[in-house]
């Protein structure tokens, strides 16, 4: 229940929520800009940059720190008016400017070559809330700048000592790898014992620090943000859809930044997702190829075309292999093509037992957003602090309001605490045997989160079955953690064969490989390859037909919460590679098999009457509630379906960046020998 209280902004009066801030209240009633560095919405409140200084009238004969004084702690006034407070006096005014006077004591004269300039905070209030002189002559102090990893660089002596990092890197991420030494001029931030960072979050600390302290190592000294085209679309390196801003500089991709969604990332995103798109430019398909006396050699367009119509025209079993970052637009018209010449194909390219026909049991009934109001999370078998950093985070928030976390498989370092239940079969059956109270049912939120790594054995099934199980009887709601971003798009068009992947290839001959690079066809098939990079799937091909990446064509993606969402293009695919839904509308005519549309809308409109809910973009369909029927779950632990966090698809293997990363987590990881 709200406590509403009257206040007086400027002269207005307003009612607000007695819990907000004043800070708060300014802004989202009155609508008056607060200056601020130190403050954020996501973030604890530090109240240690003082810019957000108001009037309050009646109080103290000072000014006041709007962030952190709350409305229900002021007085009325002398006959029980409402407390009034003044966001432009002249008093604040000058406190306003003596404060920016302060915090450009040290700062240096940097902006020409500091790479926040043009989007930098200081600079904006500066202009807005400073004054053009300063009564400083002493020398400027210097810090020297720390060795954070590849991903962040420091200039220290920028620093104004927000701790939006230091709050950052141990509320959000739980990495408490920063903090601040020393007072007054000696204060610094630091790394604790000079170490680099490890966290898979840590580039959200670049877009939080409002001075350019903090600056993106790999984008440095590249481009000015007035130079940059910006696309808004959707991230695929994870199942979740983050939203993402590409800004691109001609053909060039030259950074990645969040955008703001409640819905999934909130404001972060992981650093395979920010930094990956070096790995656009490198490993490129660019061209066709076909083979020759087993080697490849460049081709031509009806060339490659008609080789593949010609294997395709004449298997007896074509399959077509859905890979890891294929659209729903792709997926929809191999699946129509491969169909029409009798064919099957399959998305589950890691053996998940997923059941296709049953949207709660592959996808769930719970959305991001509830997670955060949960009170108890229940996971089995999955990592999420590999498999989606940003989730795991949001699972975190939960923690530290009081959630209590359970973990079913192997133990990890998910950056809060859980209680262990388990490593496998074993610990879920006795779970689903106990169940949970009445009193938890009946007062207890709860959330259970089924990973990739319960559902890719023989009985995975049984493993989906029984954690549906226990979430009817503890009546939870049920989340479905992917690994790929486009296999719950490729479970609704129906993209599966009776059997899974073994029933697929069984007796195969003609294989059409859209981008799926994580699995080793077996020799003796004909293989097609349509993707972007030339990975593992491109050296088995007898066929390549390039296509574009997630920022060079129109798609729709669905997240893992079930949540349809449009990718744009940012900019065009190199050489002669073309869009995939275009390949395989081609390569359809020329198998004299034409599918019925000519152009992107066309086949939008044929996968909407075939999905209808592919057109409610950016909304969680209601996906009812269906227990799959329980079956016999074997013995043995959960397996960990990604072992290496920044290297899970073709994108990111061909990042150098992602590969550097890779090293340094893995010479982490070595268990350390002590000297003799």
């Amino acid at each position: 229940m709200s406590d509403l209280r009257k206040i007086n902004i400027d002269g207005t009066e307003y009612e607000v929520d007695g819990s907000m801030t004043i800070l708060q209240a300014c802004e989202s009633a009155a609508g008056t800009q607060i200056p601020r560095f130190c403050y954020h919405e996501r973030l604890s409140i530090a109240g240690n940059c003082r810019m957000c200084l108001v009037e309050v009238v009646g109080g103290p004969p000072k000014p006041a720190a709007s962030c952190a004084m709350q409305i229900k702690d002021l007085r009325p006034g002398k006959n029980g008016e409402p407390p009034e407070v003044k966001t432009n006096s002249p008093m604040v005014k000058k406190a306003r400017e003596g404060v920016m006077e302060f915090l450009l004591i040290n700062h240096p004269l940097d902006c020409p070559i500091c790479d926040q300039g043009g989007e930098c905070d200081l600079q904006d209030q500066a202009m807005a809330f400073g004054v053009d002189f300063s009564r400083y002559r002493e020398p400027k102090r210097a810090v020297s700048n720390m060795d954070l990893g590849p991903l962040v660089g420091t200039h220290m002596t920028r620093c104004i000592s927000c701790t939006r990092c230091v709050r950052f890197i141990t509320e959000v991420a739980g990495m408490p790898e920063l903090g601040q030494t020393g007072r007054g001029e000696d204060a610094e931030i630091t790394a604790y014992l000079g170490q680099t960072l490890e966290s898979e979050m840590q580039g959200n600390i670049i877009d939080l620090c409002p001075v350019g302290a903090l600056t993106s190592k790999p984008y440095a000294f590249t481009a000015r943000p007035w130079e940059l085209s910006k696309t808004e679309t959707i991230d695929v390196m994870d199942a979740l859809g983050s939203s993402i801003r590409v800004d691109a500089k001609g053909r060039e991709v030259m950074r990645i930044m969040p955008r703001n969604h409640d819905g999934t990332n909130e404001e972060w995103i992981s650093d395979k997702t920010r930094f990956v798109w070096d790995g656009l430019k490198r490993q490129r398909l660019d061209r066709p190829y076909v083979r020759e006396n087993g080697r490849l050699r460049a081709a031509t367009w009806p060339e490659a075309l008609g080789k593949a119509s010609d294997a395709l025209k004449g298997a007896k079993k074509p399959v077509g292999l859905v890979g890891d970052l294929a659209s729903v637009e792709a997926t929809f018209a191999l699946k129509q093509l491969i169909e029409s010449l009798g064919g099957t194909t399959e998305c589950r390219t890691d053996g998940a037992k997923l059941p296709a026909g049953n949207r709660s049991a592959y996808v769930g009934t719970c959305a991001v957003e509830d997670i955060d109001d949960a009170d108890m999370v229940m996971i089995i078998g999955a990592n999420p602090r590999t498999e989606a950093p940003v989730l795991n985070a949001r699972i975190r928030k939960a923690w530290a309001r009081g959630a209590d976390i359970g973990l079913i498989g192997e133990p990890v370092d998910l950056t809060y605490d859980y209680h262990h239940a388990g490593t496998g079969r074993d610990a879920l059956a006795e779970m689903v045997k106990k169940g949970v109270s009445k009193e938890t049912r009946e007062n207890k939120r709860l959330v259970v989160l089924v990973g990739q790594g319960a559902l890719t054995g023989d009985d995975g099934a049984a493993v989906l079955a029984a954690a549906q199980a226990f979430a009817d009887g503890a009546d939870a709601k049920f989340f479905v953690l992917h690994t790929a971003a486009s296999r719950v798009g490729a479970l609704d068009v129906g993209a599966v064969t009776e059997g899974g992947l073994p029933a697929a290839m069984d007796g195969v001959d003609v294989v059409y490989n859209l981008g799926a690079d994580e699995i080793d066809v077996e020799p003796g098939a004909f293989v097609i390859y349509q993707g972007s990079h030339g990975d593992r799937g491109a050296h088995r091909a007898d066929v390549i037909l390039p296509g574009a990446a997630y920022t060079e064509e129109q798609g729709v993606f669905v997240n893992t919460e079930g949540r349809p969402q449009m990718a744009l293009r940012a900019g065009f695919a190199p050489g002669e590679a073309k869009e995939n839904w275009a390949i395989l509308r081609a390569l359809s005519a020329e198998c004299g098999k034409q599918l019925p549309f000519d152009s992107i809308g066309q086949l939008r409109a044929k996968l909407v009457e075939a999905v209808p809910h592919m057109e409610a973009l950016d909304r969680v369909p209601d996906n009812g509630w269906t227990v799959e029927p329980e079956g016999k779950m074997g013995s043995g632990d959960f397996g960990t379906p990604i072992r290496d966090f920044y290297l899970t698809n073709p994108i990111a293997r061909a990042s150098e960046l992602m590969a550097e990363l890779s090293a340094n987590a893995k010479a982490r990881s070595e268990a350390k020998i002590a000297a003799e």
